[in-house]
């Protein structure tokens, strides 16, 4: 019932707009929590996105919507124009609108007959341009996309264009009430001021278009904080600047009775400096998080933009997203390969380091499989589309990096805990700091007790907590893609460091999994051929690695290989074939066993093999030993030097494999390798490692193959090699796309850099406040300053997450 519930679950990704500081993402993600319908919501503060997980059977996603626009914050969607041909009348353009309305994803489609036009307005998570030009065609209309209105970076480079013109507004209203109050200290009384600068009527002027108009954002987002029950940076700003502004207002006022202005001690400053300072910091910190999602940026460009595609018997070239399964492209000497798809003409060699690190160009030809992004070296190749769009590998690549950084890590609920209360906690901490001066310090001082409680309102704004996690995780996750680690989400990068067990598998992980046939011992009184040609044709409808390896191996020496009459494999033990009336047994000593055959004479040969590190079999026919072969699997060139590593990081590495324990310990022994888990069934991984997790052991699973998938899914982390099969890979928490073991401790490492910078931020970002708040209470600190201190507590955050994007392993 369980399994059913999650298969009727859909994910969605919002982009949200409005959020100040990580109290507004805890906010909405407890409002979105509470929806019937949603079984899992996480807000990320620094990626300004929604991850919602919801049963479309009870919720949709306007509702969700919807939650957040009553929450105070909106969704950012993505347009798009389509180009429409072959309408005829204002009935088509209506069927094309209410088509494209029902897809998921779409929040308003809207067509226009006479333009011949559609602007769609679009979930980017939910449904891309492609599928909305096939829905399109599936009408009986054509649709190309005219241009993209907004893409993904648009938002919020036009964020960074109004937080710029703000800031110069700001700046400049706020600099000569700077110079007003700078020269009030003793030690600046040389420098000169116009004596329009101490009017308080111009001060006011001066201070009001800041504080209401450039301001404004700070009341708005307040006002919906505290409506729906809750308080977050924009509260504290509003009550901070808010009281300086109207206490110095007050005395403007009362300065009519008769005072000069230059007796009247004026706080307009306080407010004008601070909405600058503030709005500095929040400039400082969009940039740096634009930063810190170089990684997709990155992953985005080597995809190709166009495509040469042979529609009706003509080559056009087309931009990739409008290229459909089945079509044959061509792909020119130097050119990117534009999607996935197979090989059906043509023989060139295909640079793949893009995705495996492999800097040798691999050999390509009919029938052989390409990768979107790859590029093409010498010959011209006409390849078939197999996967588009999303379904491509780098377009799946870029959604499990895209998913890692908007993922929470689990460390992140200690600083959601403290954003939660934090606001209410530090209103009252500057209440009291108010009282304390005003009655006991300073008995009768209104001004000074309110600077004092300003500066505390001000210096304890938590967007540092909100931002320390989310940064380090994007910049983390990002930086490890670059090196071919994929971690599927927040939670693995942060267990993955705790790993003190790996567990290696050996075929095709530690070794390169190309098996060759290297001996051919048949007992005395058979015929080599005849033996060869029986055992190979049994193992030829095995699809096990060594089988194969075997197979290629007696083709090679010309022998022609007979049909196979009966086959069954024996997981663990072997392969049983009938084959041209006599019936075959090759496998381990135990399947000799199994079946009553005497194979005692061989077993001495036998062991002498596996010492030499090769997997030997048995073979009988007919109940009678027929003789035996050998195959050996090359080791990695760079297991060796991984291992070492692994072990330099203070890691038990385990090698398991279903081969036996002379021929497991000879090849252990090669990598450096000093326990070994042999003859060891497929089901019995899982149980291996389950066994080392009961005996205290945080386990790492490293496997490659179908066999390995529940071994990945029982460790604490499973690690599949992305050279291996997409069963091990969905597996797998983390994917390790270059096939080399070296990654392996590469991951590990990223993932004790990122933990140790998530807490080196959080450390930072409370001691701000732990330090800021005693301070500013005691009254060392001016309000400017404050905000200063606060500005630069969220910038140092973000830029200390950013030297993660630089590692070097």
């Amino acid at each position: 019932m369980a399994n059913e519930q999650l298969l009727e679950q859909e994910q969605t990704t919002l982009k949200i707009s409005g959020m100040t500081c990580a109290a507004c993402a805890v906010r909405i993600e407890k409002g979105l929590n509470k929806l019937e319908g949603v079984s899992n919501a996480t807000v990320n503060f620094a990626m300004e996105q929604a991850s919602v997980a919801y049963d479309p059977a009870k919720v949709g996603t306007e509702a969700i919507e919807q939650k957040i626009r009553a929450l105070g914050y909106d969704t950012v969607k993505e347009k798009l124009e389509l180009q429409i041909s072959g309408m005829t009348c204002a009935a088509c353009a209506a069927r094309i609108e209410k088509g494209l309305n029902k897809l998921d994803g779409v929040t308003k489609a809207t067509v226009n007959f006479a333009l011949e036009t559609a602007q769609v307005e679009y979930i980017a998570g939910q449904v891309s341009p492609a599928e909305m030009m096939k829905k399109v065609e599936k009408l009986g209309y054509k649709a190309a996309p005219k241009q993209e209105l907004q893409e993904a970076g648009d938002h919020r480079q036009k964020e960074i264009r109004d937080q710029k013109v703000k800031l110069l507004v700001s700046a400049v209203l706020s600099f000569p009430l700077l110079w007003a109050m700078v020269s009030h200290f003793s030690f600046t009384s040389f420098i000169w001021l116009p004596e329009i600068f101490m009017n308080p009527w111009f001060q006011l002027a001066l201070a009001t278009p800041v504080q209401f108009i450039i301001g404004k954002h700070f009341y708005v987002g307040a006002y919906k904080a505290l409506r729906n029950g809750s308080a977050n940076m924009d509260v504290l700003v509003a009550l901070g600047t808010s009281a300086a502004y109207f206490y110095s207002l007050y005395l403007t006022v009362q300065s009519l009775g008769g005072h000069g202005h230059h007796e009247v001690q004026l706080y307009y400053e306080t407010s004008s400096v601070l909405i600058t300072l503030i709005l500095l910091g929040k400039l400082f910190e969009m940039l740096a998080k634009g930063r810190s999602s170089e990684a997709i940026k990155t992953l985005m460009g080597l995809q190709a933009k166009t495509a040469l595609v042979i529609r009706d018997g003509q080559e056009m070239s087309i931009p990739v997203e409008d290229v459909l399964t089945g079509e044959i492209l061509i792909v020119k000497p130097g050119e990117k390969v534009p999607v996935d798809g197979v090989v059906v003409e043509g023989v060139s060699s295909v640079d793949e380091s893009m995705l495996t690190g492999e800097s040798l160009p691999v050999g390509k030809q009919a029938g052989d499989a390409v990768i979107g992004a790859t590029i093409n070296k010498n010959g011209m190749l006409k390849i078939q589309a197999t996967k588009v769009g999303r379904e491509t590998a780098l377009a799946q690549i870029i959604k499990v990096v895209e998913e890692a950084q908007g993922s929470k890590a689990p460390i992140q609920r200690v600083a959601d805990v403290i954003s939660g209360i934090f606001v209410p906690i530090v209103v009252g901490i500057a209440l009291v700091t108010f009282l304390v001066w005003y009655f006991i310090v300073e008995p009768g001082d209104f001004a000074s007790g309110l600077e004092k409680a300003i500066a505390v309102l001000v210096i304890a704004c938590p967007c540092a907590l909100g931002l320390a996690t989310p940064t380090s995780i994007m910049a983390g996750s990002g930086r490890a893609a670059e090196l071919g680690i994929l971690f599927k989400g927040g939670e693995h990068l942060e267990a993955t460091h705790r790993i003190d067990a790996i567990v290696l598998d050996k075929t095709g992980t530690v070794t390169k999994g190309k098996p060759e046939l290297t001996d051919v011992l048949a007992a005395e009184g058979m015929d080599e051929a005849a033996f060869l040609r029986g055992i190979g044709a049994a193992e030829r409808s095995s699809e096990h690695p060594l089988a194969e390896a075997i197979v290629a191996g007696i083709k090679e020496k010309g022998i022609a290989l007979p049909e196979v009459e009966a086959f069954e494999a024996i997981p663990g033990y072997g392969i049983r074939a009938v084959v041209e009336g006599r019936e075959w047994l090759v496998g381990t000593r135990k399947l000799m066993v199994q079946y009553g055959v005497n194979a005692e004479t061989a077993l001495p040969a036998m062991s002498g093999l596996e010492s030499a590190g090769k997997t030997a079999m048995l073979a009988a026919v007919d109940g009678q030993y027929a003789g035996m072969v050998a195959v050996a699997d090359t080791i990695k060139e760079t297991s060796k030097e991984a291992v070492s590593r692994l072990k330099a990081l203070g890691i038990e590495v385990i090698m398991i494999t279903g081969d036996n324990e002379r021929t497991a310990k000879a090849i252990a022994a090669q990598v450096g390798i000093d326990r070994v888990l042999a003859e060891v069934l497929p089901e019995g991984k899982a149980a291996e490692v389950k066994k080392l997790q009961e005996a205290g052991k945080k386990v790492a699973m490293v496997g490659d193959g179908i066999n390995d998938a529940p071994a990945l899914a029982t460790a604490d982390i499973g690690m599949a090699v992305g050279t291996g099969t997409d069963v091990a890979m969905e597996a797998a928490d983390v994917t390790l796309m270059r096939g080399d073991l070296n990654s392996i401790p590469d991951a590990i490492a990223m993932s004790r850099r990122t933990m140790a910078n998530i807490k080196q931020n959080l450390f930072w970002a409370l001691a701000y406040n732990v330090i800021g708040i005693p301070v500013a209470a005691a009254g060392f600190l001016a309000p400017w300053l404050a905000g200063a201190a606060m500005a630069l507590s969220s910038v140092s955050v973000v830029l200390n997450a950013l030297r993660l994007q630089r590692v070097k392993l």
